[in-house]
């Protein structure tokens, strides 16, 4: 007799909450510096100081569903139009995207219908050349 080793098959129901975790697992976002209107650079070459204004702006962005729909998005463009003007353009600009225990605690206890997170922009305001202004 040949002693063969069995293979559990995966449930139906495990296999779905696989798929659904993979599926919803959304809340992406998309960063889009195209739109800012001035030059934005995310690093500068290595050694190199920028001059200009330190800025460090906490929006919040809401979604609903999973993940799945946008209720509102956070805005660096609106958070920092009146330093834009003539102009100037953002350098070394960060963004972090988490999650608060207090938004940890609204998702579950909406079981994930409300997800809200916390985004932080930090960065430079630089100011354009003497000649251009």
């Amino acid at each position: 007799m040949v002693n063969r080793r069995l293979r559990p098959v995966p449930s139906l129901p495990s296999l779905t909450a696989v798929a659904l975790i993979a599926i919803l697992g959304g809340c992406a976002q998309t960063f889009d510096a195209s739109r800012m209107g001035v030059p934005v650079t995310l690093a500068t070459a290595v050694g190199q100081q920028v001059e200009g204004t330190r800025f460090r702006v906490t929006s919040r962005a809401l979604y609903a569903f999973w993940g799945l729909a946008r209720i509102k998005d956070p805005s660096l463009r609106k958070a920092l139009a009146a330093q834009l003007a003539g102009g100037s353009g953002i350098a070394n600009l960060r963004i972090k995207v988490r999650s608060r225990w207090s938004d940890v605690l609204i998702t579950a206890l909406t079981a994930g219908l409300i997800v809200p997170r916390a985004v932080t922009y930090e960065g430079v305001v630089t100011q354009p050349p003497a000649s251009s202004r």
